[in-house]
């Protein structure tokens, strides 16, 4: 998608360890304009695909999530990092690895609002290594439900992560895919 090339183009920064900073616009400061497109571009690029639910991990994809749920018509899971008292105690839970902050995390979702019955459209802020994905997909795997699609509005393809989805037969929407990166220089698929 042009529009969010080139927003990070012209916002975004290249930092050591293949980090790219988008929060100026993505996610700590949100361009509601922009996210808002982008939200509707998923909802073109999915619209046949029978999703009845949208997933996303707190936080950086809920603003992203949120817009397309929006588009769509559909709510929004929330996988969570952490289990709070108003979460009852059956939930489905998944590890995965941050590689921006270089954690490991236990995400989780309610068991009341993921069934066998849903077809999941996953949609995250970064596709790079695939471990949030993996995550997502997993907790789609133990309710039983269908994962329909995955969506990243940022994709930095020498990660690898888009293999692992498309393993699985899934569908795989990058807003933006990153083929190369470094200090000064961005280049785009």
């Amino acid at each position: 998608m042009k529009l969010l090339e080139d927003k990070i183009l012209k916002d975004g920064k290249v930092l050591a360890g293949d980090i790219l900073k988008v929060d100026g616009f993505l996610n700590h400061r949100l361009d509601t304009a922009l996210i808002t497109e982008l939200g509707k571009d998923v909802a073109k690029q999915f619209a046949k695909c029978g999703a009845s639910l949208i997933l996303t991990v707190e936080s950086s994809g809920i603003s992203i999530a949120f817009a397309a749920g929006q588009a769509m018509g559909l709510p929004v899971l929330v996988a969570k990092k952490h289990k709070s008292q108003n979460i009852s105690d059956g939930v489905y839970t998944a590890s995965v690895f941050s590689f921006t902050h270089k954690t490991e995390n236990t995400v989780l979702v309610s068991k009341e609002y993921l069934s066998a019955a849903d077809k999941v459209l996953i949609v995250d802020d970064f596709l790079a290594s695939g471990n949030a994905a993996m995550g997502l997909l997993s907790l789609v795997e133990q309710a039983g439900a269908e994962a329909v699609g995955f969506v990243a509005a940022i994709e930095k393809m020498h990660q690898g992560g888009r293999a692992l989805i498309e393993e699985k037969g899934i569908k795989v929407y990058s807003l933006a895919c990153i083929k190369e990166m470094r200090a000064g220089e961005i280049i785009f698929n």
